[in-house]
């Protein structure tokens, strides 16, 4: 096989992120074991480990294969990825992490993860370096990442740090002139609030997409690159929380319409006492609804 084919190149960069989770003078282990582990041929394998001998990263006498030193930036191999965007990479991740399909303190295993989202197992380490910062993954001591996940201190926390973000939001709005577009967004949710109200009975589960667009609406009015980045994982989160417990959920959905309503109305007569009020009763009870809704995992 060529050494410009994409797919030596893509097994070629995998072997190096299988590398980074051993230490220098550990043994790689046999042909056969590396080809299951990465998918491909033993003769790709074979000419990844050659490659991985001519740069100096390893030492590869017969069966042993001994690590030299540890791969760098420029070690890799330049891959034509058909990628998702980074967005759709996050969405798709937190979506895996928020159906509780893994427990936390999982090991995240990087090439398998970066096959499972379709992106390069660099981009991955790059999109886990971010993610990081807020608390859902972090790096173990001897390399390699494990996953925090979505626990019971991480909701509270979490929902005490919207209700900052969400209230600085609304004093943020309500300074806003008539002619600015959340007015006529505000307007639009309010209709769309009282029309999923007059149709509860059958479209009670479509609540949570239009709990999404409010708060993503009320939080777009403030132009902070740290908002910005936090208010994603709050707003999935949120909006993830709705589909955990189906216990009572016409009714509470049903309150929660009338809690943004109450909020809309205050925004639009540009009471600050009276908005913040509203923003506070709905987003405490949110919170309480979040914790409640993590009873059925066991984490809370």
């Amino acid at each position: 096989m060529a050494r410009t084919d994409e797919r030596f190149r893509g097994a070629y960069n995998q072997l190096l992120d299988y590398c980074d989770d051993l230490s220098v003078g550990d043994q790689l282990p046999a042909e056969l074991t590396l080809a299951a582990h990465l998918d491909v041929s033993r003769t790709v394998v074979r000419a990844a480990l050659e490659r991985l001998q001519s740069e100096g990263i390893l030492n590869w006498d017969g069966r042993s294969k001994s690590l030299l030193r540890e791969a760098k930036a420029t070690d890799r191999l330049e891959v034509k990825f058909q990628q998702i965007s980074p967005e759709e990479l996050e969405h798709q991740f937190l979506n895996w992490i928020l159906r509780f399909d893994v427990p936390p303190q999982t090991s995240l295993n990087v090439t398998e993860l970066a096959r499972k989202f379709g992106v390069p197992a660099y981009g991955l380490q790059e999109f886990l370096a971010s993610l990081s910062r807020m608390g859902l993954v972090r790096r173990r001591a001897k390399g390699g990442w494990e996953l925090v996940g979505f626990t019971r201190d991480y909701a509270v926390e979490l929902s005490d740090f919207r209700m900052m973000m969400e209230l600085n939001a609304i004093s943020h709005l309500l300074a806003l002139p008539d002619e600015h577009e959340i007015w006529s967004r505000l307007a639009e949710l309010e209709v769309a609030h009282r029309k999923l109200a007059e149709e509860i009975d059958d479209r009670y589960h479509d609540f949570s997409v239009l709990d999404e667009q409010f708060h993503t609406a009320i939080g777009s009015v403030v132009k902070n690159r740290f908002v910005t980045e936090f208010q994603k994982v709050i707003t999935l989160i949120f909006h993830y929380h709705y589909q955990w417990d189906k216990k009572d959920e016409r009714e509470r959905n049903l309150a929660a319409i009338g809690e943004h309503l109450d909020l809309i109305e205050a925004l639009k007569t540009r009471s600050e006492d009276a908005a913040m009020k509203a923003a506070r009763h709905h987003l405490t009870t949110s919170k309480q609804t979040l914790l409640s809704s993590l009873r059925i995992h066991a984490l809370s």
